[in-house]
């Protein structure tokens, strides 16, 4: 069973600040509630500049006489297509221009940035996922991506018990990436602390072939060709995309193949089948690992020995294909029936010391993974009119399961490491979940709206050992976790360029399959003890769009969550979990884009988060361990959360035509380990871009060169939480440059 705190002080609803309302507000001890009361003059001059712009706006618009039409940016991410502005939740879309602009377009982690409350950070490390958290919630991910819902075309990319990875992101043929957080995230189910959507361009219109070709710094390279177009009834969206780097540590090579296609086919004016089909491969990516704060402090570039000496590396793939069938039943209703099938082989060697695998019950130092996994999505939508006020009302069922043969192996065979040695793990993971939900949006008032939704989920998880010896016994076991996650918005229409909002929510996130595999007591069979951590989402916020030129929000939230899911044990390449009590995600974002003067772009997106255990815990240093010793203080950060994180960029110019920006970023200190005891320090970089589009006789050509990394500054660009060996730095690179161009033939 999992280990707590036995005892702990009474605790009453007047001595409890976390149970009082959102943002209560205490003479005593107002800025405990409310969290920009402190910290309200690193705000007033981000929200200052806002209002000042859009009062510059509205009287320029006035002047001239006529009312610009605003800009209207549609997103699907609460299943009905809504312009965002009316919504009452916290939602970015980033482009697919935008993210293949003087860019790289491989990493999603690379273009995000003008995303508050998302924390996106390219590991530079290939044989791991990128570092991806929303308002705090899976920043403690050492590998992959949890706490985050992702999707790709409908098509879930996160497994049913909540891990998930964008390592098959195709950005070559996306049409945009939306990200929803706060309360609405929990009508995504398990581990939704916020939602990332990636959706695949349609086919339309004539023919057309894009070809571009990238080169930069530390021997990256990228070459890739995507076709779209139509041929009457049938659309197109046809990429293929080459990428390797050798990497700025050594032994961090990489190579990656992906293909991505969406065909849809019209049946008549009321049907319509979408075949989605995605490829990727990525074999012997080279895995330098992490550094400790003393190797990074001596040299940021080094890569750990042991990660030579066992040929640390992950090989990769996966093919998955979905098919998605809408049909318009009348003017009033609509259904859309979504299914989708996959595998998933990985090939992970790790670098645990051969004498930690002498333990009978040892998992040894080499994973192989084998996954089938599938699901469908089936729901209907109803639009029609409540108390002479529209109305519309979606229901729908989901069913995901994943089937995975995991084994394990020493990786090492007699004084040979690095090699695949006798197998020491066999076993099959199901994992399945099944889901019911609602939701509505009701107009009941000219200037008011209201969107309420719930979804219930049962998430099952069933392991079958079948390596099973006299000194490691049957670690077969069952569980089954279940919630129903309600939340509900209200959007008043002040202006009509300016919307308030609130929204509040709950929440849940299960244990993964691998922190459910081991118990801290060193005993057999499941961590049966470990319990879903759930979470109370309350969010505040203002948007505005002024006139297509300006648009900004704010928002202001807080997310309190009972049994947060840590560490208890990490040691010789085997982590342990337990349940701590209450942790606390509170803070304020603010977006800006601004079109001003004469071709001229401003985009700003900042983010405040006090991310904090709001009871103490105890957790372990050694193991086996009965019982855990070590304090985590009340009042200690959440490691991989910074408290600030803010970016800018300036551009001049156009798609055609010389173009010129600039850009920066500051992430400020952030706790790598739950006892606080070692952090990774605050860093500012500087970039700087420019390029040329030109129109050629039917065809269109692009180029750019980019600089990252201006000042050439040191600096930890991810971190590996809870690390046992220390080893919790993963260097960003230095001063690089990348060029390319691109052709596009109409």
């Amino acid at each position: 069973m999992i280990c707590a705190l036995k005892k702990r002080p009474r605790r009453t609803a007047h001595h409890d600040p976390t149970r009082q309302p959102l943002f209560f507000v205490s003479a005593r001890k107002t800025s405990e509630f409310f969290p920009l009361q402190r910290h309200s003059s690193r705000l007033i001059p981000v929200v200052a500049f806002i209002v000042a712009a859009a009062a510059a706006q509205s009287e320029a618009t006035a002047a001239t006489g006529a009312a610009s039409e605003l800009a209207v940016v549609t997103v699907t991410a609460t299943r009905v297509a809504v312009a965002s502005f009316d919504i009452p939740a916290a939602i970015s879309t980033v482009s697919g221009t935008q993210l293949r602009y003087d860019a790289l377009g491989v990493n999603l982690s690379d273009d995000l940035a003008t995303v508050p409350g998302l924390l996106a950070r390219n590991r530079n490390n290939y044989a791991q996922d990128q570092q991806i958290s929303i308002r705090g919630f899976g920043a403690n991910s050492a590998f992959g991506i949890r706490g985050v819902r992702v999707y790709q075309d409908g098509i879930p990319a996160t497994g049913p018990d909540g891990q998930g990875q964008v390592s098959h992101f195709n950005l070559d043929s996306a049409d945009r990436v939306e990200i929803l957080r706060g309360p609405f995230s929990a009508l995504y189910g398990n581990s939704s602390g916020g939602v990332i959507q990636i959706f695949t361009a349609d086919g339309k219109g004539p023919p057309q072939l894009r070809a571009a070709v990238d080169y930069g710094s530390f021997a990256t390279f990228r070459a890739g060709v995507n076709v779209t177009g139509a041929a009457g009834p049938l659309g197109y969206n046809i990429d293929f995309t080459h990428f390797s780097i050798d990497g700025y540590r050594d032994h961090s090579k990489a190579r990656n193949e992906s293909f991505n296609g969406k065909f849809a086919y019209a049946l008549n004016d009321t049907n319509r089948v979408t075949l989605v089909t995605n490829v990727v491969s990525r074999p012997g990516a080279q895995d330098p690992l992490g550094i400790t704060q003393a190797q990074f402090r001596a040299n940021p570039e080094q890569t750990d020995a042991s990660a030579t000496a066992f040929n640390t590396r992950k090989s990769l793939q996966q093919q998955q294909g979905g098919l998605i069938y809408d049909l318009t039943i009348t003017d009033a209703q609509s259904l859309r029936v979504l299914g989708y099938v996959g595998h998933r082989t990985v090939e992970q060697f790790l670098s645990i010391p051969a004498s930690t695998q002498g333990a009978p019950t040892s998992a040894g130092g080499v994973v192989k993974l084998n996954r089938n996994y599938g699901g469908a999505d089936a729901r209907w939508s109803w639009q029609g009119v409540l108390a002479g006020q529209p109305l519309t009302w979606v229901m729908g069922v989901a069913y995901d399961r994943q089937n995975e043969l995991r084994r394990g192996y020493n990786n090492f065979v007699g004084t040979t490491p690095g090699v695949q040695g006798a197998l020491r793990r066999d076993e099959n993971n199901i994992v399945d979940d099944s889901d019911e939900y609602a939701q509505g949006t009701w107009d009941f008032a000219p200037l008011w709206s209201l969107m309420a939704g719930v979804r219930r989920s049962d998430v099952r998880f069933d392991s079958e050992d079948h390596f099973i010896t006299a000194t490691n016994p049957n670690d077969s076991g069952k569980i089954s976790y279940a919630a129903t996650a309600p939340v509900a918005g209200l959007v008043f229409k002040a202006q009509p360029w300016l919307h308030l909002y609130a929204s509040y929510g709950q929440g849940f996130q299960t244990p993964l399959g691998s922190e459910l595999a081991y118990r801290a007591d060193g005993g057999t069979g499941l961590n049966l003890g470990l319990k879903p951590a759930r979470s109370n989402n309350t969010e505040l916020g203002a948007k505005l769009q002024v006139n297509p030129d300006l648009n900004a929000e704010v928002a202001v939230f807080r997310a309190l969550t009972h049994d947060e899911i840590v560490v208890n044990t990490n040691i010789g390449g085997r982590s342990t979990y337990q349940n701590s009590e209450r942790t606390r995600r509170q803070g304020a974002e603010v977006s800006l884009d601004y079109r001003f003067a004469s071709q001229w772009h401003l985009q700003l997106a900042y983010t405040y988060l006090e991310a904090n255990y709001v009871d103490a815990y105890l957790t372990c240093v050694a193991a086996p361990c009965a019982h855990p010793t070590a304090l985590i203080p009340a009042g200690s950060r959440l490691p991989g959360v910074p408290k600030n994180d803010v970016y800018t960029s300036v551009r001049w110019g156009e798609e055609l035509g010389w173009h010129f920006g600039v850009n920066g970023q500051y992430v400020s200190t952030v706790a790598v380990n739950d006892m606080n005891t070692v952090a990774a320090a605050g860093y500012a970089t500087f970039g700087t871009d420019g390029g040329y589009g030109a129109e050629l006789r039917g065809m269109r050509l692009n180029t750019f060169l980019r600089i990252n990394n201006l000042l050439n500054r040191h600096y930890v660009g991810s971190v590996i939480v809870d690390d046992g060996n220390g080893r919790y730095f993963e260097p960003g690179p230095g001063f690089n440059v990348l060029a390319g161009v691109s052709v596009l033939l109409k």
